[in-house]
């Protein structure tokens, strides 16, 4: 039945060619001979458009395929044609209904075809070659009753049906062609790549130290496209050697520094990577064993492996292949905090497949860090015995624990933990060591485990991971505010910090007014003899003395007991003022405040404030001895007028100069006392209630010192007006000596004007300038007033001078507090005017 339609479509299509070669308009009325090679090439040439695969690569539109058309005979000068094409388009479009032709597109395409084929064969080209290829038809073919041998075409895949089976031939030709090519099958290629991507090599794919790689050898024949696909594929094995190579050799060195914990849970979180890929391998192994069917057999079961399955499968273990080889790269030289920092970096990804891998990795790598976060929050153990935690402790001192035992390791710090966190983080490890070793208070663990409690986490090992900085971050805030509160309680209440803050500013800062001023009256005596001859022993009994004669007595015992008399180095030409001091003896914890620092510049204070009080002690003797009215003594009734004028002179001189100076250092004073001492102190002790920690209090603290240095001209930048003030200092204690000898001498012209006036008649020693009588009393009396009296003015011009000076030097000074001062020293003007006439002059 086969064989008849087969000849009965022979017949037709020679019938159908002997019809159109015989309509030929060149040949008309001419019959064509059916064994002429002009129609048996006609015919071979319509039985290979039959035959041929037409099917275009574009979609099928009618009406582009003939505008076109169109197009193509008007560029090529046949505008006639072209029309008369348009004109036939449009009445073969529009005809419709029975005898029509349904499928218009591929008609139009079926001529497009051959015109262009016709063109081809006239320019001399193979058209088999081009549109038509192997479709030549032997003449066996041609002939009427002969059967066609449809198994020696080689043929391409026909849109219609395939009885000869010509696509089952076709790629049994296809094999067979890449057999010849190829000496090694895709099965044992196969194979090869799956040893190479576990870092063996295969049996013709072995590792090129050449290139860096896995390659099939060069004596197998293998076609290039091959060779590219097997290269590409055991990327995966080069990058699998790299990783396993650094975990091999990071193991081996652990437990060195240089590998660490982190190092370690690193290589454990690629481990566990590499079995899973393990275990991909294990199945795709399993699936190498079956053979590689062909694409024309009915294949059962899918399982099998071939090349380009490799490549589906290899697609995501590629991915995360090379993230690890990445971080490998990477991580060769970190370790610790350094290491996970750099990893996370890796894990801003847009990509979830990279993303959920880099949360996995970092989950394990991140363990031993956020244990050792909690570890020190929560109990205030530094467990790093690798170096890899951003917070490193030393060896210190008890009382440097706090301010040297702990700092931040910036090159170990992750950037997923913020500078402020980790600040925190350091703060509440140092404040539980603190309580632990300087307070002796264990009450630090309740407030741990109420932290923990508050935050939702536990106390327990593994409570906190990668991933989770918000609970980490509340952890550490709930921890520092419970902790911190409980050391600054401790600190208050049990220490009584604040007792001895207000203590030292009784004692050190002279702030108990009876204590110092009955100090400075029993130790004023000895401390004018030479230091070397005074002792300390003694001196730590008048300070005794002075506790139990004022209110001091009263205050803490404890506090008193700290309290000791300092002799500071000295020379052979120093006195006892100069080398006097008290000092107070911090004890742990306190010394974490008071360190020897801050006390040496309590000292400078303490100095400061004492040389302050002797001048003011000076002045208040002066006023002492000028009490008595020595002028209107009868005394001096028989003194020469101008002997008599020369002492009232040198009285009122001494009482102008007294009445100069001591406004000064009233005024200084008071402004030391009160604007200065009481003013800062007032300042520290809110800032004292309003402490979060142990920080903030020794910030207030040394906020309050450097306010007391700065503001009493005791700072770098006070030094030029420093030494004036001290100038003057000196000038009055000058005047002080100089006002004792006036009086002292005042006080024995009294004795022995009244003794001369009974004793005439003795005889006296003739050194006595007294004894010589009345003209020798007036005599040396006038010497001795006119003497005092250059004295007194020579102080009087110095002290002018250098006070003008200080005053010059008041409204230059940052603290607007000194230029108050200034206002009250100078509030009617004097000393300006006095300086603008100075300057006139």
């Amino acid at each position: 039945m086969e064989e008849d339609d087969q000849q009965k479509a022979t017949d037709l299509v020679h019938e159908l060619v002997l019809r159109l070669l015989s309509q030929n308009p060149k040949t008309p009325n001419t019959h064509p001979d059916p064994n002429s090679p002009t129609f048996l090439k006609t015919l071979r040439y319509a039985h290979r458009i039959l035959r041929s695969r037409l099917t275009p690569s574009v979609s099928p539109d009618s009406a582009a395929i003939a505008e076109s058309l169109t197009r193509r005979l008007a560029t090529q000068g046949k505008s006639s044609d072209a029309l008369s094409f348009a004109d036939l388009y449009t009445k073969f479009s529009s005809k419709t209904g029975p005898g029509s032709v349904n499928n218009k597109w591929s008609l139009l395409h079926l001529l497009k075809i051959v015109s262009e084929d016709r063109q081809s064969a006239a320019n001399g080209l193979d058209s088999s070659l081009l549109l038509l290829p192997n479709l030549n038809l032997d003449d066996a073919v041609l002939g009427r009753g002969k059967k066609k041998d449809w198994s020696n075409n080689g043929g391409v895949l026909l849109v219609s049906k395939d009885p000869e089976n010509l696509r089952d031939v076709a790629f049994r030709e296809f094999v067979s062609l890449v057999k010849e090519e190829s000496e090694v099958t895709e099965e044992v290629l196969v194979r090869d790549v799956l040893y190479a991507c576990q870092g063996i090599d295969g049996k013709f794919v072995k590792f090129n130290s050449e290139i860096d790689g896995y390659a099939v050898v060069d004596y197998v024949k293998v076609p290039r496209a091959t060779k590219t696909m097997v290269r590409m594929l055991s990327e995966l094995g080069w990058l699998f050697r790299k990783v396993k190579c650094f975990i091999s050799e990071s193991m081996d060195r652990f437990p060195g520094e240089d590998v660490g914990t982190v190092g370690q849970a690193f290589c454990a979180a690629l481990q566990d990577e590499l079995s899973d890929y393990y275990k991909l391998l294990a199945v795709l192994e399993a699936q190498a064993m079956n053979p590689i069917p062909l694409v024309s057999e009915s294949v059962s079961e899918s399982n099998y492996l071939s090349l380009r399955r490799l490549l589906v499968w290899f697609a995501e273990p590629m991915v995360k292949m090379r993230l690890m080889a990445v971080l490998v790269d990477k991580c060769k030289v970190l370790r610790g905090g350094a290491m996970a920092g750099a990893i996370h970096l890796h894990a801003q990804h847009g990509d979830p497949l990279v993303h959920g891998f880099m949360m996995s990795l970092l989950r394990c790598v991140c363990s031993p860090l956020f244990e050792m976060v909690r570890s020190w929050v929560l109990e205030g153990e530094l467990e790093d015995t690798f170096g890899e935690f951003f917070v490193v402790g030393q060896p210190v001192k008890v009382d440097l624990l706090w301010r040297e035992g702990y700092k931040l390791h910036p090159g170990m710090l992750p950037s997923f933990i913020s500078p402020s966190l980790a600040q925190r983080i350091l703060r509440t490890g140092k404040s539980i060591n603190f309580l632990r070793v300087c307070c002796d208070d264990h009450g630090w663990a309740d407030a741990a485990s109420e932290a923990a409690a508050a935050s939702g986490t536990t106390t327990r090992r593994g409570g906190l991971g990668y991933g989770e900085t918000d609970a980490l971050e509340h952890l550490v805030t709930e921890a520092a505010k419970r902790i911190d509160k409980h050391l600054l309680d401790v600190l208050y209440k049990r220490y009584k910090f604040k007792e001895h803050c207000l203590a030292i500013k009784r004692y050190l800062l002279l702030g108990q007014g009876d204590f110092v001023q009955y100090l400075m009256d029993i130790v004023g005596p000895k401390l004018s003899e030479p230091a070397n001859n005074i002792s300390s022993f003694e001196l730590a009994g008048f300070l005794e003395a002075a506790i139990r004669a004022s209110n001091a007595q009263y205050d803490d015992r404890d506090m008193l007991d700290r309290l000791r008399v300092k002799m500071m180095p000295h020379g052979s030409g120093d006195r006892g003022w100069d080398v006097f001091s008290l000092e107070y003896e911090p004890r742990v914890p306190l010394d974490t405040v008071f360190t020897e620092s801050v006390l040496s510049k309590y000292l400078r204070v303490f100095n400061f404030l004492w040389k302050l009080k002797r001048v003011e002690h000076a002045l208040i003797g002066i006023w002492k001895t000028m009490k008595p009215n020595c002028i209107t003594s009868n005394s001096f009734v028989k003194l020469q007028s101008s002997v008599k004028m020369q002492l009232l002179s040198a009285l009122r001189r001494c009482q102008v100069l007294w009445n100069e100076m001591n406004h000064f250092v009233t005024n200084f004073q008071y402004y030391i006392m009160f604007e200065v001492l009481e003013v800062s102190w007032c300042n520290f002790s809110k800032e004292m209630e309003a402490a979060k920690d142990l920080d903030d209090l020794l910030a207030a603290h040394e906020k309050y010192l450097n306010s007391i240095v700065g503001k009493s001209l005791l700072g770098e930048q006070s030094q030029t007006i420093s030494k004036s003030l001290f100038v003057l200092f000196e000038l009055i204690l000058r005047f002080r000596s100089h006002a004792d000898r006036l009086y002292e001498g005042i006080y024995e012209l009294q004795i022995r004007t009244k003794e001369s006036g009974r004793e005439r008649n003795k005889t006296q020693e003739s050194s006595s300038w007294i004894s010589e009588g009345r003209k020798a009393i007036t005599q040396r009396a006038g010497e001795f007033l006119q003497s005092m009296s250059q004295d007194m003015d020579s102080i009087a011009k110095e002290y002018t001078t250098s006070l003008d000076a200080f005053l010059s030097l008041l409204p230059l000074q940052q603290s607007v507090d000194l230029k108050f001062l200034f206002f009250r020293l100078d509030f009617t003007e004097f000393y300006s005017r006095l300086h603008s006439k100075g300057k006139e002059s």
